[in-house]
């Protein structure tokens, strides 16, 4: 792309960005306003009558949100080189990450802890979680491991989630709001195969009571909705937090994530306080 001014055809930055000014739900006087810059100045740059420098490119990106990944869709569309690099986690120069990121799901056992990438592969695991996965048909575990596929599939955990229906639609959710970013379609693809899963049956005792905040004390939680699993005959309800990096400058950081699970009650916790002990 040569710096001579992008015309709005639907290519270029102009589209992309007032596409993420939308999504944000701001108008172009409020952009600028954020921006330092003026409405004048943002209705040129996305109807393509001016084109944007690298820097004001990157300072809408951050007013606006957009994850790392997409900012370096808009400095090419830009006519700019990409400002952030893509490192394999198990690079050398993210050694001290992954090696803070075990210290801190080990830290973090005897409860469940979890580090995902974008597609939700995990990368990283604790023994917490290896105990809930007894049960789980071989393949499932075999590497790329993929955490919905864990989750939601019928060979996987599914058949022992006992509020599934409830747990699947927050799963679901989750994928969908990333669906909304403009990534590759193997995200997409991810979630056409995870939706089409059959539903397990409702097991003795499950759904009726897991899911309507009732019952024996495992089930409801006033804070948010829990994860509510069968595990060597007791029920333990978790409700699960997820933490991300702050201001990363590499697209594999910005879309790591920790998912923790605490247990919702203090049958759960003991249950893996002594499970833990041996």
């Amino acid at each position: 792309m040569t710096p001579a001014t992008v015309r709005a055809t639907g290519h270029g930055v102009g589209p992309l960005l007032r596409e993420w000014r939308r999504r944000a739900g701001i108008s172009q006087l409020e952009l600028a306003l954020r921006a330092d810059s003026s409405s004048r100045h943002i209705s040129y740059v996305e109807t393509g009558k001016s084109r944007p420098s690298e820097e004001m490119v990157l300072r809408l990106a951050e007013h606006l949100d957009v994850p790392v990944r997409e900012r370096n869709a808009l400095l090419v569309a830009a006519g700019y080189a990409p400002r952030y690099p893509e490192t394999p986690l198990d690079a050398p120069g993210l050694a001290v990450v992954r090696q803070s990121l075990e210290r801190l799901l080990t830290g973090y056992e005897p409860y469940p802890a979890v580090v995902v990438d974008g597609g939700f592969r995990v990368l990283v695991a604790n023994r917490g979680i290896a105990m809930l996965l007894d049960g789980v048909r071989p393949w499932l575990l075999q590497p790329p491991m993929n955490a919905m596929r864990i989750a939601l599939h019928p060979e996987g955990l599914a058949p022992r989630i006992l509020n599934f229906r409830e747990w699947r639609e927050h799963l679901l959710d989750r994928m969908r709001r990333q669906l909304a970013l403009p990534r590759s379609g193997a995200l997409r693809e991810l979630y056409e195969e995870v939706a089409a899963y059959p539903l397990p049956p409702v097991p003795p005792g499950g759904e009726d009571r897991a899911g309507d905040g009732h019952g024996d004390g495992h089930a409801g939680s006033p804070l948010a909705l829990p994860m509510v699993i069968e595990h060597a005959g007791r029920r333990l309800s978790f409700l699960s937090a997820i933490a991300t990096f702050n201001t990363p400058v590499d697209v594999t950081v910005s879309e790591l994530a920790v998912e923790t699970f605490l247990p919702a009650d203090p049958e759960t916790a003991d249950h893996l306080r002594r499970a833990a002990a041996g």
